[in-house]
């Protein structure tokens, strides 16, 4: 019997198969989850996140067209939940966007008011908005857990307005936490090691990130998508029952060192 076995939820953010979110959604899945797949809306979209689950063994995923940026269709994502999974579990938020223009090493200073806004929105307020809904079908308590990233806490040449919004979303994960609690509802981060997926390849300098990391990280690598998937199914399930409000780094020990 699997960790998650008879448990429902939602996995945003599933874009393609290098997503963080595909790795995690193949963890739950093998750990017996049943899971809703919320893309950003459009035709292509679809079809990669389709086929990126399609890939790792579901045949038919339910995928759910969710905009986070626009109320509308977060309510109707969560009508539609409510609809098929009458009470859900878990949701997993692997969302983040920011223009890439300006996601340049000496750019940050340059970031428009309107780039900043949108990605403080995406990236870290839809945690929020979404905690907001789907915990009204949470009735047994369970997990809302988040993706950040090292760019948080340090200046990452590069990572710039996303590490503001992910310092954003992390302070939204502590206070979700406090407030949601009461009603069994644990909210926690992972802050993955740098890995290849789209938004990271936006990113300038990030093939000089990936070589610091496996000269510098104590395991001396980087991680495998996977491992974030193992770290995710532990803060799903009954292994992590007395955690709530931690940010849970899976980065090779990089975090730990001075330099």
């Amino acid at each position: 019997m699997g960790l998650l076995e008879g448990r429902k939820g939602l996995v945003f953010g599933v874009a393609n198969d290098r997503s963080i979110a595909c790795h995690i959604a193949k963890s739950y899945l093998a750990e017996g989850a049943a899971c809703g797949f919320p893309y950003l809306p459009g035709e292509k979209n679809e079809r990669r996140a389709a086929k990126a689950l399609e890939e790792i063994g579901v045949a038919k995923p339910w995928l759910i067209p969710c905009d986070v940026s626009r109320d509308e269709d977060l309510d109707a994502a969560l009508a539609a939940t409510r609809e098929r999974f009458d009470s859900i579990d878990f949701v997993v938020h692997s969302l983040a966007f920011a223009d890439r223009a300006y996601l340049k090493p000496g750019m940050f200073v340059e970031t428009p008011r309107a780039a900043f806004a949108q990605a403080l929105d995406i990236s870290a307020f839809s945690l929020v908005a979404i905690a907001r809904r789907f915990k009204t079908i949470m009735p047994r308590g369970g997990s809302i857990l988040a993706m950040t990233y090292y760019g948080s806490e340090k200046a990452i040449p590069g990572y710039n307005v996303m590490g503001v919004a992910k310092a954003a979303l992390e302070a939204c994960m502590r206070y979700l936490a406090a407030e949601l609690g009461e009603s069994g509802i644990r909210v926690n981060t992972i802050s993955a090691g740098p890995l290849r997926t789209l938004s990271s390849m936006a990113v300038g300098g990030i093939d000089e990130i990936f070589d610091w990391v496996t000269r510098k990280a104590p395991l001396r690598r980087n991680i495998e998508a996977g491992e974030v998937g193992k770290t995710a199914v532990y803060l799903a399930s009954d292994l992590s029952s007395g955690v709530t409000g931690e940010n849970i780094f899976v980065d090779a020990g990089y975090s730990v060192v001075g330099l």
